[in-house]
């Protein structure tokens, strides 16, 4: 008997996925199982940026000392991807933030009424670190010199990003040693993108340097600018409960998804679909009301800010339509599969794109314009209810879905450790010096249908917290735990260590806090930072007991989020074969020479159960290395006591008012 292939962890997938197969509807799951991956690309063994190649170093020509037609070796080749890779991403990323900057701008010059300025504190502590005087000054006019302080970040030529300045200070040192700290966004993209030109940058390490200068640029640029940019325009997140899963689509109700990346749009119809004239238009039509869901990164954006439920994350996108209960999806930027119009055309979901950068023929297209985004919404919404007449009574429906509970923010999470007057880090750096915490990982990253998608996210989020490892999540890894139920309070009592499970009782936290977008890995910097300046660990954020991993990763986007944790010295681990394995001496500078440069690494390995070997392995030896109190489940050394946020608000109530700002 032949074995049943699972293509997916998610229960509820898997179930649509044999839906789709008995009606021969084929989704990415189908495509990734008929098109293999090219042997010879794969390892980063094939360059082809100009017309004498494409030159392949396979067979007698594998070796690293091979030359393709112009002399390029096999680790020049193998490390110019990489860096391609890695600039694609920073651009993807960092053009979000521009247009994040841009809405900025247009609020603070009042050329839209659409938006407004949330959450002043954080305007105002954003404000602080760019050194603009921002006390008894108009709120809109401090957000126009925020706006355009971080809009010079793009264009500056010479001189160094703003929030280098964030970083720990021997952080910095390290980046300033090996010539690594960004100037302007704009200018480390162009520039590597002419490092990669045929017959320019052929030294390994000079190309991979230039990996983690164009990524830095991204992580303490292009990211932490849209973050802080989103937060002060919609509200720095806390937590808030959602639902997840293929569930949250209404048999009853007009469904429309948002799916991609910006959040400036969804804000608005999130707003819209509430709306008394819009909801008598879908009763109109025979709805009872109109469902909105997420799907993605955008997603987690709403489902953070206003518990809007979610899809799910990459893979199941094709998925939500084959429910035959979506009405119209509405897509942006990055992570959209084009298949989508062509699915959709078996169905009666109507797809939306939205941007002049991202068209999809047989695709609606509705162009947005943050000036008039009230009245392209309200657009979009009627779209999708004049659509709900024409749903059909097939697909897979799903009941289940899973609580979520969402929103932790750096503010947040410092904020929960001590109270408004008390709030620090030190709780958590004191419950990891003591060993009921043993180190944090991040786990982030897409998910991936060439493995079973979201079961190495599942796999390691279980195991990690098990073995006492506080979890901060991003992007697809938040949506592959909110899919799977594991995004609760309730779950760190069913399966953390001992340890973990004391501290997120004490806390009212789950063990695996969802951070938000792909973007929002920033968070993760600011929070580490914040760890290393609070003491007690390392005064810099190599050192510390963390590591990011991506498991079933698949973007550019990840190879830059990557490039800049390592840079900062956070130890990598993406799943999956290895781009660059090709080539022994780029696998070896982007592991060994990085680690003893900057003390991060970036590893790629397949085997999930030697993924979490090698995590756990990484935070041990930190530990070792800090001189902490030797990790033993169950058995931790003295430390200040964990309050929990009964005796945070008595500690509130008892002290003087607090002036300052977050």
């Amino acid at each position: 008997m032949e074995k049943k292939i699972v293509k997916s962890a998610n229960e509820a997938a898997e179930q649509i996925i044999e839906w789709s197969e008995s009606q021969k509807i084929e989704s990415c799951f189908d495509r990734a199982q008929k098109l293999k991956p090219c042997p010879i690309g794969e390892t980063g063994a094939c360059c082809k940026i100009c017309h004498m190649g494409p030159c392949r170093f396979v067979g007698s020509n594998a070796e690293e000392d091979a030359r393709g037609v112009c002399g390029a070796t096999l680790p020049t080749v193998a490390s110019r991807n990489l860096l391609r890779m890695a600039v694609a991403g920073t651009a993807a990323h960092s053009d979000h933030a521009r247009d994040m900057a841009f809405i900025l701008l247009a609020v603070a010059n009042g050329e839209t009424s659409d938006f407004k300025i949330t959450d002043v504190k954080k305007l105002y502590r954003v404000a602080g670190i760019l050194e603009i005087e921002f006390e008894g000054r108009p709120v809109n006019d401090v957000a126009r010199d925020v706006a355009m302080t971080l809009l010079e970040d793009f264009r500056r030529q010479k001189g160094e990003l703003n929030y280098i300045k964030r970083a720990p200070k021997k952080t910095q040192e390290r980046w300033k040693k090996w010539g690594i700290v960004p100037r302007g966004i704009d200018r480390e993209i162009a520039e590597a993108m002419h490092r990669t030109n045929m017959g320019v940058d052929h030294a390994p390490d000079n190309l991979l340097l230039s990996a983690l200068k164009v990524s830095l640029s991204d992580g303490w640029g292009g990211s932490m600018i849209s973050t802080d940019i989103t937060d002060i325009l919609f509200g720095t997140p806390r937590p808030i409960k959602a639902e997840a899963s293929f569930g949250i689509f209404k048999e009853d109700e007009v469904n429309l998804v948002v799916h991609g990346h910006e959040p400036s749009l969804a804000e608005i119809i999130v707003e819209v679909v509430n709306e008394p004239d819009m909801i008598e238009y879908a009763q109109s039509k025979g709805a009872k009301g109109i469902n909105l869901g997420g799907m993605c990164c955008t997603a987690n954006e709403i489902l953070m800010r206003h518990g809007i439920p979610t899809a799910g994350g990459f893979t199941n996108q094709e998925l939500a339509i084959m429910t035959g209960l979506v009405d119209a999806i509405a897509v942006d930027v990055q992570c959209i599969m084009p298949a989508l119009t062509e699915l959709s055309k078996k169905f009666h979901t109507k797809v939306i794109t939205t941007s002049y950068k991202a068209k999809i023929p047989g695709a609606i297209h509705v162009e947005y314009d943050e000036h008039r985004a009230r009245e392209i919404a309200r657009e979009i919404v009627k779209i999708a209810i004049d659509n709900y007449p024409n749903r059909k009574v097939e697909g897979a429906h799903i009941s289940e879905k899973y609580p979520v509970i969402a929103g932790f923010s750096h503010e947040y999470i410092e904020y929960m450790q001590g109270g408004r007057w008390r709030a620090s880090f030190r709780p958590l750096n004191d419950a990891i010096m003591a060993g009921r915490i043993r180190g944090v990982v991040g786990l982030a990253g897409c998910d991936n249908p060439r493995v079973p998608s979201q079961g190495l996210h599942r796999f390691l989020a279980i195991e990690l917290i098990k073995n006492d490892v506080l979890i901060v999540s991003t992007g697809c890894g938040s949506a592959a735990c909110g899919t799977a139920g594991y995004l609760t309070p309730e779950m760190a009592l069913e399966n953390a260590g001992p340890g973990l499970r004391e501290v997120c009782e004490a806390i009212g936290i789950p063990p695996i806090l969802h951070l938000g977008s792909c973007v929002d890995n920033s968070r993760i910097l600011t929070i580490a930072t914040a760890m290393a300046e609070e003491g007690g660990l390392s005064d810099e954020i190599g050192g510390m007991p963390a590591v990011g991993i991506a498991p079933e990763w698949m973007s550019e986007k990840a190879i830059a989020i990557g490039c800049y944790f390592a840079a900062s010295g956070v130890p990598v681990i993406f799943g999956g074969e290895s781009p660059v394995r090709a080539s022994e001496e780029v696998t070896g500078l982007m592991t060994e020479v990085w680690l003893e440069r900057f003390k991060g690494a970036f590893h790629f390995e397949p085997d999930p159960e030697k993924i979490l070997s090698l995590t756990l392995n990484y935070i041990d030896r930190a530990r070792e290395t800090l001189k902490l109190r030797k990790y033993e489940p169950g058995k931790f050394g003295a430390e200040r006591v964990l309050m929990d946020m009964a005796a945070r608000r008595e500690l509130e109530k008892a002290a003087k008012p607090h002036l300052g700002i977050y």
